[in-house]
């Protein structure tokens, strides 16, 4: 592949400048992928569930429990969610919920947000697209 082919190939993300409980969007591939460095309580929450349509344990959704990384991308119709109060997600055009794990809990919605390839470099990097 070309440089500029392999340069959108992964998105490196520096996760110092994310807060507990905060959350940043970067593009990858064309599609936005929320990064959320998840608080003991938001945590615990996401642990405590399974989802609701399409179940999934939260562990099978992280690499590290503080780091939440899905695509933000309605699995309805390619809508991108909004943040909710309650830590999770609201598709703004035909209510699907996604919880704090990003999974579907009510809507058209018929699975969860995708969990893109990634990796952690040490403490501080994230790097999408690779795994």
């Amino acid at each position: 592949p070309s440089e500029d082919v392999l340069a959108k190939a992964t998105t490196e993300v520096n996760l110092a400048d994310i807060p507990p409980g905060g959350e940043h969007t970067v593009a990858w591939q064309g599609k936005p992928v929320f990064i959320v460095h998840r608080t003991p309580e938001q945590i615990k929450n996401a642990e405590a569930s399974n989802g609701a349509i399409e179940p999934e344990p939260d562990s099978k959704r992280v690499k590290r429990p503080e780091w939440l990384v899905v695509v933000g991308v309605c699995t309805h119709l390619g809508c991108v969610p909004n943040r909710d109060p309650d830590g999770g997600w609201t598709c703004p055009c035909h209510g699907s919920m996604y919880d704090a794990s990003g999974r579907v809990v009510r809507g058209p919605a018929p699975r969860n947000l995708d969990v893109p390839v990634y990796s952690f470099e040490g403490d501080g990097k994230l790097i999408i697209g690779k795994a």
